[in-house]
């Protein structure tokens, strides 16, 4: 029998440093810390609750509705341990904002991507599952997004994201000295033929964990390069913040709706007004 050394059920989680009365049941999940501000801004209000490592969180109220903001650093592992600890303090709904390159001509720089499923390149995801189960968003997610993005009027595009664990071999970029990884050079044209939207580091894993525990997950993210027409600029972040707060609303108001219901699933048939 061997000892722990730290206690992961603790109501204080190990790495986010949050315990139950600290975080809403749903939470916006950026990668740099620095975006927390930029959604708060959002809100109605706030206060940060922990600050420890990549992980910073503040909880508010974006129109009347409760929301949270957890940072999860770059990549997929620490992603994962995010959800891992903000679901043991009762966390349910978990919606990534990040930035992406996107990999289709007619995507424009600022444009939105909603993931509907993503390509599980990363590695954390297949630590918990094989490697051929999906990662899916969740259609309550997916929808209260859409429905957010056309009550804002910013323009959107849905489908497949690619989850990497590397920002430069992972993604078909040269590496230090022009290193390029095997495949590298046809990455992007094979995702491109597949119909993927776009690439980044987290949305995989973020989804997978959220099946495999039967909660709830989605992901948006700004356009910030096209990766075909060669367009960068950092642009659409607040787009993506605003978008995800929104459907925080909307899903409440779709949970409210099923109650009222007595459904356990929100389909079209109901109404979000």
């Amino acid at each position: 029998m061997t000892g722990d050394s730290e206690d992961p059920n603790a109501d204080v989680q190990y790495h986010v440093e949050v315990g139950p009365a600290d975080v809403s049941d749903a939470v916006l999940l950026p990668g740099n810390p620095e975006r927390v501000d930029k959604i708060t801004a959002l809100w109605d209000d706030h206060e940060e609750k922990a600050y420890h490592r990549e992980y910073r969180t503040a909880t508010g109220h974006y129109e009347g509705a409760e929301v949270s903001v957890t940072s999860t650093g770059i990549g997929s592992p620490s992603a994962a341990i995010a959800v891992e600890e903000l679901a043991r303090v009762g966390v349910d709904t978990y919606i990534r904002v990040g930035s992406c390159g996107a990999i289709q001509p007619e995507m424009d720089v600022g444009d939105l991507v909603i993931t509907t499923g993503a390509v599980r390149q990363e590695g954390t995801s297949a630590e918990y599952v094989r490697e051929d189960y999906p990662a899916v968003a969740d259609h309550e997610v997916v929808a209260a997004l859409v429905a957010a993005a056309e009550r804002l009027d910013y323009d959107y595009h849905t489908g497949l994201t690619m989850s990497a664990d590397s920002f430069y071999a992972g993604q078909g970029r040269p590496g230090f000295e022009g290193f390029e990884a095997a495949g590298s050079e046809s990455l992007v044209e094979e995702l491109q033929d597949a119909n993927v939207k776009n690439i980044e580091m987290e949305a995989a894993a973020i989804l997978t964990l959220a099946n495999v525990y039967g909660l709830r997950a989605g992901a948006v993210c700004s356009v910030y390069a096209n990766r075909i027409t060669g367009e960068f600029r950092t642009e659409g972040e607040s787009r993506a913040a605003e978008t995800a707060s929104l459907a925080v609303k909307l899903l409440r108001k779709m949970d409210e709706a099923k109650a009222d219901a007595g459904v356990d699933h929100w389909h079209p048939g109901l109404t979000l007004d």
